[in-house]
C-alpha cells in the first residue's frame, strides 16, 4: 500500500509541475503604457465662439464649427476655423481662415493648419499651409513656404514673422514683385 501512496504521490507532483510548466507560457508583449485615444475629448462643441483677450483688450475671436476640449492638456482642438483678429484699439483687422487648429487655454496662442488663408481689411492677403498666433507678442508667424499679395506686389518666401495686420514683416529668403513690376533685391529679371 506504501508503494502505491508514494506513486500516487509522485503522479500528483507531476501533475502539479506540468500545469506550473504551462503557467509561465509567454502571453506576448503587454504594453507598459496607456495611450489615450483622439477621440475621447472631455467636451465637444458645435458652433464655438471665444475671444482672446490681453490686459483687458480684445485679441481676436475664434470661431469653429467643431471644439473638442482636453481638459489635461488646456488645449481644444478645432475644425473648420475663423480668426478676426483686433488692433490695439479693439477694431476688427485681419480675419483668419483653415481647416483646423489648436488654440492653447493657458496663453491663448494658436496654430491654424490647412488651406490657411488671411485677409486683411484692405484687400492684402497671405496664403500658407500652417500659421502660429503668439497673444503674449501679438505676432503670427510660419516657418513653412507662403505667399503674400497686396495690389500689384507677390511676395514668396519660406518663413516670416509679423503683427496679424502685416505692418512689420520679416521674412527667410523672399522673392516676387514690388508695385510696377520691379523685383526684389537679389532676383534675376
Amino acid at each position: 500500500m506504501a508503494e502505491r501512496s508514494g506513486a500516487w504521490w509522485g503522479c500528483c507532483f507531476a501533475v502539479v509541475g506540468l500545469l506550473a510548466l504551462s503557467a509561465c507560457e509567454e502571453t506576448g508583449v503587454k504594453p507598459t503604457t496607456t495611450v489615450q485615444a483622439t477621440d475621447s475629448a472631455d467636451q465637444v462643441l458645435e458652433g464655438f465662439s471665444h475671444y482672446v483677450t490681453k490686459d483687458g483688450v480684445r485679441r481676436s475671436r475664434v470661431e469653429a464649427d467643431t471644439a473638442y476640449f482636453y481638459e489635461n492638456t488646456q488645449v481644444t482642438q478645432l475644425r473648420k476655423i475663423r480668426v478676426v483678429f483686433f488692433d490695439g484699439r479693439g477694431e476688427e483687422g485681419s480675419t483668419l481662415t483653415a481647416r483646423g487648429g489648436t488654440y492653447r487655454w493657458q496663453d491663448g496662442s494658436m496654430e491654424a493648419t490647412g488651406s490657411v488663408l488671411v485677409v486683411a481689411p484692405d484687400g492684402r492677403r497671405l496664403q500658407t499651409e500652417t500659421l502660429k498666433y503668439d497673444n503674449a507678442a501679438n505676432t503670427i508667424s510660419t516657418n513653412v513656404r507662403f505667399t503674400f499679395d497686396r495690389g500689384s506686389e507677390h511676395l514668396e518666401g519660406n518663413s516670416f514673422r509679423s503683427d496679424p495686420d502685416f505692418r512689420n514683416v520679416v521674412t527667410d529668403r523672399p522673392r516676387g514683385t514690388a508695385g510696377d513690376g520691379l523685383l526684389l533685391p537679389g532676383q534675376e529679371p
